[in-house]
């Protein structure tokens, strides 16, 4: 007789406590910033990898026509992503999304086949404002200006790097210059590649 009364009293219980704690987490997501939010959903695709092809491509974006196009969220920390991102048979890029005491930052680790860094290694940029949960933007930051200067690529000292993560549904790798070029990426979340 006792345990017929303390069941329905432990279903109650159970329900009360699934109900404070849904409520609990969803104002801490509510209280994050966009920044955290964006970190948050990236950190969710960790240990994943994901199929892209290009958007819109341009003149200059025919290295990556007819190849396959991967990107394997493979080393997450606490405050750092790394993203390998394979364009056929060449794995020589890998991007570091960090989180900064100012915002984030976007880095791109280029090496030649051998594994010596590329001429054109290390650049990015910085976010300059808090974006949104599922876009971050990176302006060119000084240290690659001056990389691209002094290397004959200044048209790259106008990029606008973007990431976009919209979870369950696409993950998308930007490039803008005032200039006129876009070269977009985007990933289907919804398909993880196995091999």
């Amino acid at each position: 007789m006792e345990s017929n009364r303390i069941a329905p009293l432990i279903a109650i219980s159970t329900a009360v406590f699934s109900i404070l704690a849904a409520g609990s987490a969803t104002a801490d997501t509510q209280g994050a910033s966009s920044q955290d939010q964006f970190f948050a959903n990236l950190a969710t695709l960790c240990g994943q990898r994901f199929e892209g092809k290009v958007i819109n491509p341009g003149p200059t974006d025919g290295d990556f026509a007819g190849k396959r196009l991967l990107m394997h969220v493979r080393d997450c920390e606490a405050n750092e992503i790394r993203i390998p991102f394979w364009v056929g048979d060449d794995h020589s890029r890998t991007w570091f999304i960090t989180r900064t005491e100012n915002g984030m930052r976007l880095k791109h680790d280029h090496r030649d086949p051998d594994g010596t860094t590329h001429t054109l290694h290390w650049y990015g940029g910085e976010t300059t404002q808090d974006g949104s949960p599922k876009r971050q933007e990176f302006p060119v930051d000084q240290e690659s200006i001056d990389l691209f200067t002094a290397n004959n690529s200044s048209a790259s000292n106008t990029n606008i790097w973007a990431v976009e993560v919209h979870p369950t549904q696409t993950y998308v790798y930007e490039l803008r210059r005032p200039t006129g070029r876009h070269f977009r990426v985007e990933f289907d979340l919804t398909k993880p590649v196995v091999e």
